[in-house]
């Protein structure tokens, strides 16, 4: 990973220490990057843990069997939701990190699929300095499967990987946005959505796929990997830290 220079521009780094509702944490980076694309802030980092959500891709919505899914989410206490970018479902809840990454950008479609292996590199880096075993690509028969998935490999067992990270990316002119979710702790109720949800949609997947860090790595935390996320981004641009109001 390249280090940051002098003439960097500098990364406001914004915790959000409350959700404001599962639909509007998700809605909210899309605002995020309207504000980016018009100039009206910064290069920002918003970092912040969700409530139970289940995130569909656009591709599901149209399955016969979208209906059900939604319902046995929200059976399990998850909000089911309809996400702007590609791919699959996607799981997540206070156990998660999800990290908002925008900037202004005058030709943002450019370096789309170059962002994608940079910032899953990145992630995985910042994964490995706290001791995950992490490596950068899809697995088979993971959800929502992407090619730069951030996966991980048990201590016990090198055949067994399970992802971590999953990211998506929104461009538009004069901006993009960045997201990606970092599953930390709790992993059962993940697998147990996830299976009540792609069985709805009659997508194959292999749930042992679905972990979490402390699977992996027990004695690590949410707070633990958002020190070494920001840390890590510490080599990527300056920082700076702001409180979530600004945004508001």
């Amino acid at each position: 990973m390249h280090q940051a220079g002098a003439g960097a521009p500098t990364l406001t780094v914004v915790r959000q220490h409350d959700s404001l509702g599962a639909a509007r944490d998700l809605d909210f980076g899309i605002e995020l990057l309207g504000l980016a694309k018009t100039g009206r802030v910064g290069p920002t980092l918003r970092l912040y843990r969700p409530t139970p959500t289940v995130a569909f891709g656009q591709r599901d919505t149209h399955l016969p069997g979208f209906e059900a899914a939604a319902q046995a989410c929200r059976e399990q206490g998850f909000e089911p939701l309809i996400r702007k970018a590609g791919g699959r479902a996607a799981a997540y809840h206070q156990g998660t990190l999800i990290v908002d990454h925008v900037e202004p950008h005058a030709d943002a479609i450019a370096g789309a699929k170059g962002r994608f292996a940079f910032f899953g590199e990145m992630l995985a880096e910042a994964l490995r300095s706290t001791g995950v075993p992490a490596a950068v690509g899809e697995i088979p028969g993971e959800y929502c499967p992407g090619e730069f998935s951030v996966h991980g490999t048990h201590p016990d067992d090198s055949a067994h990987r399970v992802k971590l990270v999953g990211t998506a990316q929104r461009v538009v002119s004069g901006g993009w946005l960045f997201s990606s979710v970092i599953v930390v702790e709790n992993s059962a109720p993940l697998r147990s959505v996830l299976t009540a949800s792609y069985g709805a949609l009659g997508l194959d997947w292999d749930p042992a796929t679905a972990g979490a860090i402390d699977d992996l790595v027990p004695h690590l935390d949410v707070q633990s990997i958002e020190d070494a996320v920001i840390s890590t981004y510490s080599g990527y641009a300056p920082l700076a830290y702001d409180e979530f109001s600004s945004l508001q």
